[in-house]
């Protein structure tokens, strides 16, 4: 077996102690991503080298990491048309939309640090892992996956795909976004506004269905009630409902409580884990490992399926019955196809939380397992004996996960859901230029990036049990990724320069035929209405321009040599890494 690249450090406290990180000396389009969180986990950098970021051991052998672009894209704007991510940010408006904030390219830095750790357990374990690539496109497939899932499905959307959605305005002007999983406290909510009854029957299921469709078509009686109350009035009625609410909040004033805490919390706890036997192969570094999934929605089961994409056995925790959202809209073979495009490939098993029994199983099955992964509301796991001090006393070699909304960082936070925490942390903001009002995207961009951080902090936290023996607890959060993809704009705040976009920034430009994306700061210097698709994007090629045809379908997608087809047929997008 080949030393491993990561020795064991006796006293570490940080997955990547001791390791030398070099930058490369050209920046790439995801690389500052990259080294905070690198240097976040422990690695010293030692200046720009070469053409690649590498993590290297005092002893050397190292492992390299690249982004790319992709097959068309030149940038994060192009990504965004490319990939889809316009024509789903852009269903609230009813035509493609860019979104202001770096979104493709973050995700392709989290997957990069994902690549790195996995490798570099793989390289602990025997494997020959020297290199791992990223694609900032298939980053955006990724991002888009349930979407496109449930656009190659073998019938039609369950709730209406038309212009419309929250955020509200009160009558003095407080925009809001507004939550709740019940169906009773929505209609006591909007009685207390005296919306009328046929408005709130017909809104509550385009509202329930936004997660799936992005877009939420209310009947307009809605958002006029909104704004026949004052703020106040709206607080107390979704109070007495039972609903939460939460006015948007700016970039300043996120930046200004910003508590400069990393995106995942790691915390070691006594153990005595033993690697694993022999070196697993080179494209699925977590070969061998257990992961015990609870997960609900999309935050947990992404990060469980990106950890099997890596080679992990998943098992999934699922009530009796079996999970309810298989059966969600549109199917495949008679499975949800965005069940399918989050858990395609993992095993079930079926536990009742709620019976002793069946808790005391549970906790056999985590005696045995690599890692326990759940999103479960706060405080639901210690109160059912299965929080990490629960599990570690049985395994205490445990990787403990936990996926939140806000880690416990923001006390009196709203319900911790992706269009609260959105509202909650100025992405509204982040993602709209200043010709746009502030208003969170209905494209789950927090459960997406929240779920690969997920991701990342198991890796680490393996990674840093793998170095030190000892079982480890992860936190990470939506907060946490909002922070991240924020960050830039904070920074500007913080500078005291305008943290937005300006005006028209990423709005793709319409041709007499569709729409076409020009990268960042390009510009078409005529009407494109004037010419066909095909004609717009040859002039700008003969003027060294690379612009891209926007996809408005996703459907358009389904036929792109990457994307394939599972055993159900639902559309599968690749793994995002490429590992040598």
């Amino acid at each position: 077996m080949a030393p491993p690249a990561t020795p064991a450090i006796g006293q570490t406290s940080r997955p990547l102690d001791g390791l030398r990180l070099e930058a490369p000396a050209l920046p790439g389009p995801a690389d500052a991503v990259v080294t905070d969180h690198l240097r976040l986990l422990g690695a010293e950098e030692s200046g720009p080298s070469g053409e690649h970021m590498s993590l290297a051991g005092p002893g050397g052998g190292g492992i390299t990491a690249q982004v790319t672009w992709g097959e068309q894209a030149v940038d994060e704007a192009t990504v965004q048309a490319a990939t889809g991510i316009m024509a789903v940010h852009g269903r609230r408006e009813g035509s493609p939309r860019g979104l202001a904030a770096d979104y493709a390219t973050t995700a392709a830095g989290v997957l990069t640090v994902q690549g790195l750790l996995a490798g570099l357990l793989a390289r602990a374990n025997g494997s020959q892992v020297g290199s791992v690539e990223v694609s900032v496109e298939r980053a955006g497939l990724l991002a888009v996956s349930q979407y496109l899932a449930a656009a190659g499905a073998e019938e039609a959307e369950a709730a209406q795909v038309a212009p419309g959605g929250p955020p509200f305005t009160s009558a003095d002007g407080i925009v809001f976004e507004l939550e709740t999983l019940d169906a009773g406290a929505w209609a006591a909510f909007w009685r207390a506004l005296g919306a009328p009854a046929d408005a709130v029957r017909r809104g509550w299921r385009p509202f329930q269905f936004r997660y799936a469709t992005a877009c939420a078509p209310f009947p307009q009686a809605l958002h006029d009630s909104a704004r026949g109350h004052r703020w106040e009035r709206v607080r107390e009625a979704a109070l007495s409902a039972g609903t939460e609410v939460c006015a948007l909040h700016t970039l300043t004033e996120r930046a200004a409580e910003y508590d400069g805490a990393p995106p995942w919390r790691l915390t070691a706890h006594e153990a005595a884990y033993v690697g694993s036997g022999g070196p697993p192969p080179v494209d699925a570094p977590l070969a061998g490992l257990t992961v015990l999934e609870a997960g609900r929605r999309i935050q947990a089961p992404l990060a469980a399926h990106l950890l099997g994409l890596l080679g992990a056995d998943v098992v999934r925790i699922e009530p009796p019955g079996g999970d309810p959202l298989r059966g969600m809209p549109p199917a495949c073979s008679g499975v949800s196809a965005r069940w399918l495009a989050l858990n395609r490939g993992k095993k079930a098993v079926e536990v009742d939380i709620k019976s002793a029994a069946d808790r005391k199983r549970l906790r056999a099955m985590a005696a045995d397992a690599d890692v326990f992964l759940h999103n479960w509301a706060p405080g639901k796991a210690a109160a059912l004996g299965l929080d990490h001090e629960d599990l570690s006393a049985d395994n205490p070699a445990l990787v403990y996960a936990y996926t939140s909304g806000w880690a416990d960082r923001l006390p009196g936070a709203p319900m911790g859901t992706d269009f609260m925490v959105q509202a909650r942390t100025g992405v509204g903001e982040a993602v709209r230029p200043e010709d746009e009002p502030p208003a969170p995207s209905l494209m789950t961009l927090l459960d997406v990036l929240g779920g690969l951080l997920g991701t990342e902090a198991v890796l680490a936290g393996l990674l840093l049990r793998r170095r030190t023996g000892a079982g480890v607890r992860v936190d990470s959060s939506l907060l946490g990724a909002a922070d991240v993809l924020t960050a830039p704009a904070r920074s500007r705040a913080v500078q005291g320069l305008d943290p937005r976009r300006p005006a028209g920034f990423r709005r793709p430009v319409p041709t007499a035929d569709g729409w076409i994306a020009l990268p960042d700061h390009a510009a078409l210097p005529h009407d494109g209405r004037r010419l066909s698709t095909a004609q717009a994007l040859r002039w700008l090629r003969e003027r060294g321009t690379a612009g891209v045809p926007v996809v408005t379908d996703l459907a358009d997608l389904l036929s792109s040599a990457s994307l394939t087809r599972d055993a159900h047929g639902s559309p599968a997008v690749p793994a995002p890494w490429r590992f040598a």
